[in-house]
């Protein structure tokens, strides 16, 4: 993917995988605009990426995935200072350990995850299409293949638990870059997701306490954030996968999604409610 002049959106882009993925890019001489849910706190986070990458061409916008106003004025906003949207990186996610709601009043994992995201790239598409050929990235997590989408139980009030509700996340990210892939076939634009390793990130701050030692230990063994931004970025700027979509990435070589994620009329009910929970109508 040429560089020059292109523009890249990273959602969750203030540390780990995010600014690790901002950093790659802004080398590569794309500009990058970081999506974050707090400016004040992400403030340094920009000055470190420009440092690191030695380049100027990287700014901060406000987004906050648990708000629909706020993903639409994020919208609103990029679309009326930028003419292009060459790459979205749908980075961002939470993982709180107990039950966590949305503006909206949605599961958090469920409504920041999946249906920020959702909205997100809906309300961008027009954009990624003028700027084809261009690229959706969907950060999900082999963690995938343990996830369920109970349709009659979606808040999942009475429940919740932290892992099944991050699997099931994950889960959606899967079917719906696939779905989404089906849909543009055609248009230049493409999308694929990918499971960025087991990564030593902020995510882990709300596991719970029983789960701490097994965290700590597993840092001895977990990626760095440099290495787990690796497939995003092969996803986001490597000729070799220009034109190939509807797949699922690691260790940037293409893997076996499980078996569920290919299921289209799973994919077309998820979308269905997606559309009914963002407030949006697609076609």
């Amino acid at each position: 993917m040429h560089s020059t002049n292109s523009v890249c959106i990273v959602t969750g882009a203030n540390s780990g995988i995010g600014l690790a993925t901002t950093i790659g890019l802004a080398k590569d001489g794309h500009r990058v605009v970081m999506a974050c849910r707090d400016l004040e706190k992400s403030a340094p986070a920009l000055q470190r990426a420009r440092e690191r990458s030695g380049s100027a061409q990287i700014e901060l916008m406000p987004l906050d995935l648990s708000s629909q106003q706020s993903i639409r004025e994020f919208s609103e906003t990029f679309l009326k200072t930028h003419d292009r949207l060459d790459v979205l990186v749908n980075n961002a996610g939470v993982m709180p350990n107990k039950w966590t709601g949305t503006t909206e009043g949605l599961e958090a994992q469920f409504g920041v995850n999946h249906i920020g995201h959702f909205l997100l790239t809906n309300l961008l598409l027009g954009c990624l299409k003028a700027s084809a050929p261009s690229r959706v990235v969907v950060v999900s997590s082999i963690m995938h293949h343990h996830g369920e989408i109970e349709f009659d139980d979606i808040d999942l009030k009475d429940t919740y638990s932290m892992l099944g509700a991050y699997g099931r996340s994950k889960f959606a990210n899967v079917l719906f870059s696939n779905e989404l892939a089906r849909r543009l076939e055609g248009t230049g634009v493409t999308c694929n997701s990918l499971h960025p390793g087991v990564v030593n990130t902020a995510i882990t701050r709300d596991v719970p306490f029983y789960y701490k030692p097994f965290v700590k230990l597993g840092g001895l063994f977990l990626m760095n954030p440099e290495k787990g931004a690796a497939t995003s970025l092969y996803l986001a700027t490597s000729p070799e996968v220009e034109g190939i979509s509807g797949k699922f990435f690691s260790d940037c070589r293409e893997r076996n999604s499980s078996e569920q994620s290919k299921d289209r009329a799973l994919a077309l009910q998820l979308w269905d409610l997606s559309e009914q929970l963002s407030g949006i109508s697609s076609n």
